[in-house]
């Protein structure tokens, strides 16, 4: 499965901005998600969700700000990232599991593809 990450870039403190994902096949019972990687620090789950059932996941540093959701038709999974901070600033990864359960979605090591990552720089 390859994945296509687009979107991005340079968003000030509050702003908004989209991140998108294509697989290159149709997703099934799968899951696609969002991972992050600041300098320094270990990639974090961002948010996830289920293809099926449409369940999404958060961390807790997200919820109530990021929205997943997805785009059967095109195989595509799309997060919209508002409210951002400068804590958000993170090179984005997105990434493909095969048969993802509940426990599954937040550990990075679950996960068989990954796109290659999108910068999102937030200003202060």
């Amino acid at each position: 499965v390859q994945l296509q990450a687009s979107g991005g870039g340079l968003v000030q403190t509050g702003g908004s901005t989209r991140l998108s994902c294509a697989a290159s096949k149709r997703v099934y019972n799968d899951a696609m998600g969002w991972f992050r990687q600041a300098p320094g620090k270990e990639r974090e789950f961002v948010a996830a969700i289920r293809w099926g059932p449409g369940t999404t996941y958060y961390s807790d540093s997200v919820k109530g700000r990021f929205t997943i959701s997805k785009d059967n038709a095109k195989n595509t999974v799309h997060l919209q990232m508002n409210s951002l901070k400068p804590e958000d600033t993170a090179v984005y990864y997105c990434a493909y599991n095969r048969g993802a359960i509940t426990s599954t979605v937040r550990s990075p090591n679950m996960y068989n593809y990954w796109g290659q990552g999108t910068q999102v720089t937030v200003s202060s």
